[in-house]
């Protein structure tokens, strides 16, 4: 099977994934015209192609946060891996290893935290951190990830209240699922799904189940969620966070210069100028229409980090070239793994890496350091 790019690998996932699980990743909020724009304005920007350029030697590595990576692009956080996939977190970030970039693990992921550090034989990775009302329950979760030996620790700040999915609700995707005929039907369809996940005993949230106080089963856990993302998360807790972990810390949301500079003085080391993947407020800006004024706001402080719409190399290099100095890819990434597991992972990762090598060639620069805005039609 030759797949020529992410496009491809989202149309065979599609296939292969239940309906609920593949509409959970390929959905925005309300309308979806934050979704749709983050890739739409993508489209928008334009290369100034070069010519008569030495780039006979090029290379794509770079740094995020201080790691070396073997392009500037990370796995993002993304809830539900292990559903779209059996064994999702842990097939991605072994890809991700091999690759040379860094794999961010949900809170929400199924499989754990301990179980992601087993099976990749505790090379470091990146976590990412929900702030529950429960603190006691955050605090354990920071050392078991201190313990997993994670090397950043992504706060995601825009969760405190959930954003209306239409394709959830109608598919009945809740927490547990809900497992209507239609949807035992669609699961019926899929037997290579099936057979996976029943050879799995990574079938619920791994971070959760067993850790939160009273949390011993998926009924116990649907209530618990329900009452614990904190509405009242503040600065105040991005220090305590910070203090806590004593590590690299990114912040997770940016979308607005003054939360930028708050997010600075609390502490952060990176932000993610990211609208979550148009999955909470729908109507908000695309993420990479805000990236120039966030960077020049913060005016290097700290990194500045890209999420949202990224389908491609080509999307990479722009959102350099607008100032970021690391990327991340969700669906990309989900819907590679949702093809073809850990493969689909490994082909969507040199699909993108290799696109951003072409077109960097393209518009006359040979590494990532030399990569600016004159590459673009503004």
């Amino acid at each position: 099977m030759v797949i020529t790019c992410i496009e491809e690998l989202r149309h065979l996932a599609r296939k292969r994934v239940p309906k609920m699980f593949y509409d959970y990743v390929d959905a925005g909020s309300w309308t979806e015209s934050s979704y749709r724009a983050n890739e739409a304005d993508f489209q928008r920007i334009e290369f100034r192609q070069r010519v008569a350029v030495d780039i006979s030697q090029r290379s794509t590595a770079s740094s995020m946060v201080g790691q070396s990576v073997a392009m500037p692009m990370a796995i993002a956080p993304t809830g539900l891996t292990g559903m779209i996939h059996p064994n999702g977190e842990i097939l991605a970030a072994r890809a991700a290893k091999t690759f040379g970039i860094p794999f961010t693990l949900s809170t929400m992921s199924i499989c754990s935290l301990e179980a992601v550090a087993q099976a990749t034989d505790h090379h470091p990775f990146w976590f990412q951190l929900y702030v529950m009302r429960d603190r006691q329950f955050v605090a354990n979760l920071i050392e078991r990830a201190k313990a997993a030996n994670c090397s950043a620790l992504v706060l995601t700040m825009d969760l405190q209240v959930f954003g209306q999915r239409h394709k959830d609700i109608k598919n009945g995707l809740s927490t547990p699922p809900k497992l209507t005929l239609r949807n035992l039907l669609n699961i019926a369809g899929k037997p290579r799904w099936c057979r996976g996940m029943l050879a799995t005993t990574h079938r619920n949230f791994g971070n959760i189940i067993g850790h939160a106080s009273g949390v011993d089963s998926i009924d116990a856990m649907m209530a618990w969620t329900q009452q614990q993302f904190d509405p009242c998360l503040s600065w105040r807790d991005v220090e305590w966070i910070k203090q806590r972990w004593g590590g690299k810390l990114i912040v997770k949301g940016i979308m607005d210069v003054e939360d930028a500079r708050l997010a600075v003085e609390a502490g952060a080391d990176a932000i993610i100028v990211s609208n979550h993947g148009g999955r909470q407020l729908d109507g908000v800006s695309s993420s990479i229409s805000l990236l120039p004024e966030i960077v020049a706001a913060v005016n290097k402080e700290v990194e500045v980090h890209f999420d949202g719409g990224i389908r491609s190399g080509q999307d990479v290099l722009k959102a350099i070239a607008l100032g970021a100095q690391g990327t991340y890819i969700g669906r990309s990434m989900l819907y590679g793994l949702g093809a073809l597991g850990e493969q689909g992972v490994t082909t969507a990762l040199n699909i993108i890496r290799n696109e951003f090598d072409l077109s960097m060639a393209f518009c006359g620069k040979t590494n990532v350091e030399s990569i600016g805005a004159d590459i673009l039609r503004l």
